[in-house]
Parts: C-alpha cells; sequence; structure tokens
C-alpha cells in the first residue's frame, strides 16, 4: 500500500470514527453535565478527521506535522471523555469499548 492509499484509508476510517462518536454521544443521558460532555465529545472527536484531512491538503512538512499533532491531541481529548463516560456507567460497556478501542 502506497502513502496515498494509506491516507485515504485513514481518512475513511477517521470520517466513520467520527460518525460512532455523534452516535455514541446520541446514547447519553438528558442531564445538564452529560450534555457538557456531548459537546466536548463530539467537537473532539470530529475533529480527528477533519485535521487529518487538513494534514493530507498542507502545504508544507511543517503543516502537516502540525495537523498530526493535532489530530492527535484531539484522539487523547477523545479517550479522556469516552473514559469518564465509562467511569459513570452512562453507555453499556458492549457499546463504547469498541468506540476507546478505536481511539
Amino acid at each position: 500500500m502506497d502513502n496515498k492509499e494509506f491516507a485515504k484509508k485513514l481518512e475513511f476510517r477517521t470520517r466513520q470514527f467520527g460518525i460512532s462518536i455523534i452516535k455514541t454521544s446520541s446514547l447519553l443521558p438528558q442531564t445538564l453535565e452529560a450534555k457538557v460532555i456531548k459537546n466536548q465529545i463530539t467537537k473532539s472527536g470530529t475533529s480527528i478527521g477533519a485535521n487529518y484531512r487538513e494534514a493530507n491538503r498542507s502545504r508544507s512538512q511543517r503543516d502537516f506535522k502540525n495537523k498530526i499533532k493535532i489530530s492527535e491531541s484531539e484522539a487523547s481529548e477523545t479517550e479522556y471523555w469516552l473514559e469518564i463516560i465509562k467511569d459513570l456507567n452512562w453507555i453499556e460497556n458492549e457499546k463504547l469499548n469498541p468506540v476507546i478501542k478505536e481511539t
């Protein structure tokens, strides 16, 4: 697999991850606290793919590295929110664990 093919596959995978985050966030309770986390996780979880896509369209190697670092940071933040959701038992583990694994 060459770099362009890898990049296309990872763009697709990160977009699918963003969709899974949106679906996961819709399972959260309708409390004020959960709405705050829903907003945070949706923003960080969908940002991973958006920044990766931008990295693939970067104008320089420096810009590429910067966008990749942002994607990594957003993935770390998303994992943090998923861990909080898990610790609070807001979503069943069989639904949450695959999303955590993909993060």
